[in-house]
């Protein structure tokens, strides 16, 4: 996958993150852009989490959503 092919999947997938992470903001999503480490960051100082907690997260989401990096 390319970059280009990355960020159009992030653009559809953008919606289903803020379903799953409400207390992220447009301006998270913005810095986040598509890539997974600053997208566990970003969960982890919005909800507290630890490293692993957010991990989890985000792989149980990403095989729900059958998401890329």
């Amino acid at each position: 996958m390319n970059k280009d092919e990355a960020s159009g999947n992030w653009k559809q997938f953008k919606g289903k993150v803020k379903e799953q992470w409400g207390k992220l903001t447009d301006d998270d999503l913005t810095v986040v852009e598509g890539k997974r480490d600053q997208l566990v960051g970003k969960i982890q100082e919005r909800y507290g989490y630890g490293k692993e907690a957010a991990e989890t997260e985000v792989k149980d989401w990403e095989s729900r959503n059958k998401y890329n990096w």
